[in-house]
């Protein structure tokens, strides 16, 4: 079957290469609308209990991830310049498009009573500009009695200050989200030169967009970086400008049709689908290898060329089927989860691994038959003495030391046993950036002045309309809950509507500070008609009490948000917290009144993340149980099936053992790993089984005399594969992520085994488990 098809594809080669020319170059052009996103939101399934609790909030009360926050520490900000100039920093940034709302000291405002009607309308604090300290320090004394304040938009202790920009949703999540940070960052810049205070910049849209276009300018350059890298490795190796080139052509028609198939099916680049193009890249380069090999060596061997680039495709066509079908299965199984990002990563990947062997199996042997035959300099890779003789070796390893293999695998098997159980599943919102990132050390800077800036949602449900102001008890409930929440070191000072009544309640008594306390009955009556929202006056509602308590309780008054930020404590520690506070909120709250919800952004990324985590350990162990089945259906054997699968289980037991001594958490990044090294080295294995299988039966099925000409035959090729692959991996090393980076060496390594499994422990299996035959 083989060999026709390979004549069939020298036969109409012109009109096959028309075709796949055609076709790439339409690809291309879908290539080229190929965008960017960063929705972590679609790594949960929308029919998850937490995304739909999300949805709800929303729903209710708006997104609560649109907010950049700005920091400064300096004692002198409460000088004339200074203040002036942080005054002008805030009214510039209103000046940007997209940006919809600023909360900033400088043109913060109180709640005063008016003597006349009493009642309670917001006046700026301060009144701008300052050419007198005395007004500015005047100023300040008002501000500082304002309790509300302390803990949010300043901390004393340490002079740190903070400035919140509201961002449009739907800015904030478009293409336009570059320009918008990129010029607040110009503001800011204009603010740190006049100044010489440094600006600390944070919050959920600073980090993902910096992060997404991180992830563009990597994709682009490990992209150059792997054709680079595998351009030379193949020069060295062929001493062929032609092999190069069309392994080259070969793998960037893989890449087109990769990022073509993202805009057909209407998906962006993600942190997962970005590492798709140069893993298409490492993955297409072996499919040359193998076919140039067999090619090289079968002419040779009869000095024809046609008759060589039959044999090259009727010997190396099934077993470059194989190895794609076990790579494109290792990333396949991820579209088979819930995860929106899984699915997307699972289905591109999986389409273009299978991909690469259409493009080859037409386009070397098409290519190869208008290229000159292979000169001697071409095939003198095939005689590498160096080579040579560690095959040698391998061979009298395989046949004399059997027993110190084995000893050898197990000490390092138990070794790396006992370093999976050191093995932590974690992730953090920004745990791939390293640890001197602006990025991490704004963000660690927020979390040592305000305790922390993510995100974290709290919903109180009355079960009746009225609910929470029908009396005094869900008030001081919810203020005694907020205090149990700001008491802990991993949260900040929650912000809800009683901190509003809070400070409604001071400035309905002057401004006193002492009265900034949770209403009392006698308050209520008193402060009832500032929490009506009279939708006739607009005045009020725009200044008044009722538009400041309105993203903080529904009209109804049935519905109240709690809303606290968090440090970035980890997806291991969130779930943690999230129990004790839901165990104080059933002692506090009557559940036959109430409803808590706990809820936001930093909920729902932490759970995509531990979803994304679940979701890939599950598909590799779909994907080792599929890849079993092929090569069981490949050689028909369980002994040769238990051969096949036992050195592709030592290199991941020791990538994982190497994970848990090292320290490296199961995250997104990481845990693929094991699935793109599982689909990858399974293709040495294959490899070298289809070699032995093929020649068991022309050597009268002798095992010794078939497996040491399978390791001189397959030995070199499989060698140059892996070398090639490993460079194609170290690449990313240079990753600005620490996921991306451990994804290279940890890749790299688990190649490394694997080929040494493959060559010195696989024949060691087969020589110790099948039946041998004497010659006839």
């Amino acid at each position: 079957m083989w060999y026709r098809l390979g004549q069939f594809i020298l036969k109409y080669k012109i009109i096959l290469l028309l075709l796949l020319l055609a076709s790439t170059v339409w690809m291309g052009y879908k290539a080229s609308h190929v965008q960017m996103g960063y929705d972590f939101a679609k790594a949960i399934p929308v029919d998850n209990p937490k995304y739909k609790d999300f949805l709800a909030f929303k729903k209710k009360f708006g997104d609560d991830g649109n907010t950049m926050v700005l920091g400064i520490e300096t004692d002198k900000l409460y000088t004339p310049s200074v203040f002036n100039a942080l005054a002008t920093l805030q009214k510039d940034l209103k000046t940007v498009s997209g940006v919809e709302d600023i909360m900033g000291i400088p043109e913060i405002g109180a709640l005063v009573k008016e003597d006349s009607t009493e009642k309670l309308s917001f006046k700026k604090i301060f009144h701008l500009p300052y050419t007198s300290q005395v007004a500015l320090d005047s100023d300040k004394n008002v501000f500082l009695n304002y309790p509300f304040y302390n803990g949010k938009l300043y901390n004393a202790a340490t002079n740190a200050s903070l400035m919140a920009v509201r961002l449009n949703k739907d800015t904030a999540n478009s293409k336009s989200r570059t320009r918008l940070v990129n010029d607040i960052l110009d503001k800011v810049e204009i603010f740190q030169h006049n100044t010489n205070i440094i600006v600390h910049l944070s919050g959920l849209p600073y980090i993902r967009t910096n992060v997404s276009d991180r992830i563009q300018k990597e994709m682009y350059w490990f992209l150059i970086g792997s054709l680079v890298l595998s351009a030379i490795t193949l020069l060295i190796f062929f001493r062929s400008f032609s092999a190069m080139l069309m392994s080259l052509l070969v793998v960037i028609m893989g890449v087109v049709w990769s990022l073509g198939t993202m805009v057909l099916f209407d998906y962006k680049i993600t942190l997962l689908t970005a590492l798709i193009p140069p893993l298409i890249v490492v993955i297409g380069v072996p499919n040359c290898i193998y076919f140039l090999n067999k090619y090289h060596t079968s002419y040779r061997d009869t000095n024809d060329k046609q008759e060589a680039l039959r044999t090259m495709v009727g010997r190396m066509g099934v077993v470059t089927l194989f190895c794609n079908i076990a790579a494109a299965i290792g990333f396949a199984v991820f579209a088979f989860t819930e995860s929106a990002l899984l699915k997307e990563f699972g289905v591109v990947s999986g389409i273009n691994i299978m991909m690469l062997f259409v493009i080859s199996l037409i386009f070397i042997p098409s290519v190869l038959s208008f290229l000159p035959a292979p000169k001697s300099k071409h095939v003198k890779y095939l005689d590498n003495k160096f080579l040579e003789k560690i095959l040698v070796r391998i061979e009298r390893w395989t046949f004399h030391h059997a027993k110190t293999i084995y000893l050898v695998t197990a000490v390092i098997l138990i070794a790396a046993v006992i370093g999976i159980t050191r093995l932590k599943s974690e992730g953090y919102i920004v745990d791939d950036l390293p640890k001197n990132d602006k990025i991490y050390t704004d963000l660690k800077w927020f979390e040592k002045n305000f305790d922390g800036i993510m995100p974290l949602e709290i919903t109180v449900e009355a079960k009746k309309k009225n609910g929470l102001l029908r009396s005094l008890e869900p008030i001081e409930k919810i203020d005694a809950f907020s205090q149990y929440i700001a008491d802990r070191p991993e949260t900040a000072k929650p912000l809800s509507f009683v901190e509003g009544l809070k400070f409604a309640k001071q400035a309905y008594y002057d401004g006193d500070s002492v009265n900034y306390t949770t209403p009392t009955e006698f308050d209520m009556p008193l402060m009832g008609k500032y929490l009506k929202q009279d939708k006739k006056d607009t005045a009020a509602n725009k200044t008044g009490l009722s538009n400041m308590l309105r993203s903080f309780i529904d009209s109804n008054k049935q519905t109240a948000r709690i809303s606290v930020n968090m440090k970035d404590i980890g997806s291991a520690k969130l779930p943690l917290l999230l129990k004790d506070f839901d165990s104080v909120a059933k002692a506090t709250f009557d559940t036959s009144k109430y409803k808590i919800t706990f809820t936001g952004t930093s909920v729902t990324f932490l759970e995509g993340t531990s979803f994304i985590i679940n979701g890939l350990k599950e598909s590799i162990m779909w994907a080792f149980l599929l890849i079993a089945l092929c090569m069981l259906y490949l050689f028909r054997s369980a002994r040769i099936l238990l051969c096949s699968l036992i050195p592709n289980l030592v290199p991941l037991v020791i990538t994982a053992g190497v994970m848990g001594w090292t320290g490296i958490a199961l995250k997104p990044s990481t845990v693929l790993i094991f699935s793109v090294a599982l689909g990858i080295v399974i293709d040495v294995t294959i490899r070298f089984l289809v070699n032995y299988k093929q020649e068991l039966p022309l050597r009268n099925d002798d095992v010794e005399d078939t497996l040491i000409q399978t390791i001189r035959h397959t030995g070199i090729s499989i060698i140059y594969t892996s070398l090639v692959l490993i460079a194609g991996f170290i690449i990313f090393c240079v990753s600005d992520f620490g996921g991306t980076k451990a994804l290279g060496w940890l890749t790299s390594l688990t190649l490394l085994v694997g080929t040494v499994t493959n060559l010195v422990l696989l024949p060691v299996l087969i020589n110790t488990l099948v039946k041998k035959k004497k010659s006839k």
